[in-house]
């Protein structure tokens, strides 16, 4: 069950990160500038930052098989109008709500929590991240050799089919039982999000660090197509998703970092992520010159930044067990709005500093979660993690 939940998580998280390889098809065809069309991916985050707060809470209120299926369903839909999309506004009408609706894959998150004992709950979260992060990997993978084959609008009816397929299964797979429900409204159940992240100061910490991670994951993966594509490497879409297989590392130490939250050393677990996370940018500020280097930071990268993630989740989610849904959807806002971040900011300091200016942007904001991790954890706040 837990390996099922695993893959319908990579599947549905996968569809925010497809555009990424395929950026500059993207551009081309409907005439969208290089210095913006970073706000493909910046509407994907923002709107699925929305979601995180508008529709995982309903995790505790709603029976969550169906709601699974539900937000699979409406998916489709949105799949399919990016792949008829003929100009920009549609384009960004569909990804606005596959962005939306991916949250499903943190629904899914908080239902294997909440079917995990105590002792194994960061053992089971590590195992379904580990599948989100191999779907966020084989996407550009996929995507890139899609496009290739079929143009980029294949890409996005293909993962409509497979959603659609994917849907179907969960809703007859997934056990019919009714689990403790809030006894909230809808509006009651969003205002308790805010509370949540107003009591909790390890909620507060771990979405501050969310935040940094995946800015600096973004800012690599929104841009690293730019120079790929171009002189003197100027690789295929295949070539250039296939750089998302070097991440493998990532899913596998997903898992490992659950067991050391479990073991109590999430802490130490996140400094020495960080500081991984930092020296990455080294050998990827390389990519020119040599690509094993690049393949290199971006394996330290994608290592790093799931230690990190994959921790900050078994830590939030074991202090409020009534409420793991709102706990995932207040953490998980601040993932989408670093991801945001990331995207626009990386693909404008390319257009006018390069490579180099990128790399700098990325070790920048892998210091800033560096030094904030270690005063957090000379205060009071960092204690109740153990």
């Amino acid at each position: 069950m837990i390996w099922m939940l695993a893959a319908a998580c990579g599947l549905a998280v996968a569809n925010i990160y497809y555009a990424q390889p395929l950026l500059d098809a993207i551009a081309a065809e409907l005439g969208i500038k290089n210095a913006s069309v970073g706000i493909v991916i910046t509407v994907t985050q923002l709107c699925y930052a929305a979601g995180l707060f508008l529709l995982v809470p309903l995790g505790d209120l709603l029976n969550r098989r169906k709601l699974i299926a539900s937000l699979m369903t409406l998916t489709v839909a949105a799949l399919a109008a990016v792949s008829m999309a003929t100009n920009i506004s549609i384009l960004l009408a569909g990804l606005a709500g596959v962005g939306l609706l991916a949250v499903v894959a943190q629904v899914i998150v908080a239902y294997a929590a909440s079917i995990a004992s105590d002792r194994e709950r960061g053992r089971v979260v590590g195992q379904v991240t580990s599948g989100i992060v191999t779907g966020i990997l084989l996407a550009r993978a996929a995507a890139g050799v899609l496009a290739d084959l079929a143009g980029w609008r294949s890409v996005y009816l293909v993962s409509a089919a497979l959603t659609l397929l994917t849907a179907l299964v969960l809703y007859r797979a997934l056990p019919h039982r009714e689990e403790d429900r809030a006894a909230l409204s809808y509006a009651g159940l969003l205002r308790s999000v805010l509370q949540l992240f107003i009591r909790e100061p390890i909620l507060r910490l771990r979405a501050a660090l969310a935040l940094f991670i995946f800015a600096a994951f973004s800012i690599l993966w929104t841009s690293l197509v730019l120079p790929l594509s171009s002189p003197p490497l100027s690789l295929s879409h295949s070539a250039i998703g296939a750089f998302g297989l070097a991440g493998a590392a990532g899913a596998l130490a997903a898992a490992r970092a659950g067991r050391l939250a479990d073991q109590g050393h999430g802490q130490t677990t996140t400094g020495i992520a960080l500081a991984l996370l930092l020296a990455s940018w080294l050998p990827i500020s390389r990519a020119a010159q040599s690509l094993p280097a690049l393949i290199l930071g971006v394996v330290i990268l994608d290592l790093a930044v799931q230690a990190v993630h994959v921790t900050n989740q078994s830590m939030i989610l074991r202090i409020r067990p009534e409420a793991r849904s709102r706990l995932t959807a207040a953490y998980m806002i601040f993932y989408s709005i670093g991801s945001a971040s990331g995207s626009i900011a990386s693909t404008a300091v390319y257009a006018r500093f390069g490579w180099h200016g990128v790399c700098l942007l990325g070790a920048s904001v892998s210091a800033a979660a560096l030094l904030f991790w270690a005063l957090a954890s000379a205060s009071r706040y960092s204690k109740p993690s153990g």
